[in-house]
């Protein structure tokens, strides 16, 4: 990357002086390339990637700034995406991050996300299909929560597991496990909530204060948003782990979970699984077969 035509075009297109004084190269995951910049704006984090998956960027920055304008979670400020030479970029305030912090205020935190926006008016869905990693994540709009599970989450990614060479097994149990989906709203209709959407241990954090390295808030980011049963983000939360009871403490003193929630949890949690088997393979397949083979054992009892 050429630093000073960047800082020239971020400056044309941002609007405002940008210089980039020093750019150092940093653990960005598993899809992108990483920056941390130190700028006249301060430190910023930059990411890249090939020129084709500019909408990768733009639908999360389109997600970031959701979750700002929730003014309830903090996640990084956006500066913006677009193309420099052969690559593609997005780029945001650079946080120093902790894994240490308040993990009760952060779950009360999400909770006002989930709050915010919280009505039957609302349908489910997104304005714009996003990513979930780099698997394009349906989010056409449906006013029924079961439809839309079984048709934008579920259907799709059993579909690219198909092309992925995975078991037989595996679509013919979806296709059972999504007819059986009331099974589990039989006394349970959630309404939209703004979702996080990825929000697993490595997707958030505590920001430490630069001068007295003290943790402040909560940081969630690499959002995969859209609205939808707020028990899907819970769920994930503890798909990996990295929250602890405290977090779920705190969710509950704003927003208490439906007593039901642990039976839906293996449902949500299905989705992350199989995208997981699309992303990576190996044993996320059988563990999918057996989530869904002990869904569908509860849906016949």
């Amino acid at each position: 990357m050429d630093w000073q035509a960047f800082s020239k075009q971020l400056t044309d297109q941002l609007g405002k002086p940008i210089h980039i004084n020093t750019a150092h190269s940093v653990a960005g995951g598993d899809i992108h390339q990483a920056y941390h910049l130190h700028t006249n704006l301060g430190n910023l984090f930059l990411k890249l990637n090939q020129p084709s998956l500019l909408a990768l960027f733009e639908t999360e920055a389109h997600n970031l700034n959701a979750i700002s304008q929730s003014n309830s979670i903090r996640c990084p400020k956006l500066f913006g995406f677009g193309v420099s030479e052969n690559s593609a970029w997005l780029l945001m305030e650079h946080l120093a991050l902790t894994t240490k912090g308040d993990d009760f205020q952060r779950g009360r935190d999400l909770a006002l996300m989930h709050h915010q926006i919280h009505n039957a008016s609302q349908p489910f869905g997104w304005f714009e299909d996003n990513y979930i990693g780099h698997t394009i994540q349906k989010n056409q709009w449906h006013f029924n929560w079961v439809d839309f599970y079984g048709k934008q989450r579920l259907q799709p990614q059993l579909e690219l597991a198909q092309l992925r060479g995975a078991n037989a097994a595996m679509f013919e149990l979806g296709q059972q496990l999504i007819e059986a989906l009331p099974f589990w709203f039989k006394k349970y209709s959630p309404k939209a909530s703004l979702l996080h959407g990825d929000l697993w241990g490595g997707n958030s954090g505590f920001a430490m204060d630069d001068a007295s390295k003290k943790t402040s808030e909560a940081v969630v980011f690499d959002p995969a948003c859209y609205y939808g049963d707020r028990e899907t983000d819970i769920a994930m939360t503890e798909l990996f782990g990295g929250f602890s009871q405290q977090f779920y403490a705190g969710y509950n003193d704003v927003f208490p979970l439906d007593t039901d929630y642990p039976k839906r949890k293996p449902l949500y949690n299905l989705y992350h699984v199989i995208n997981h088997f699309n992303l990576f393979g190996g044993a996320y397949e059988q563990q999918a077969i057996q989530i869904m083979q002990s869904l569908l054992q509860q849906s016949r009892t």
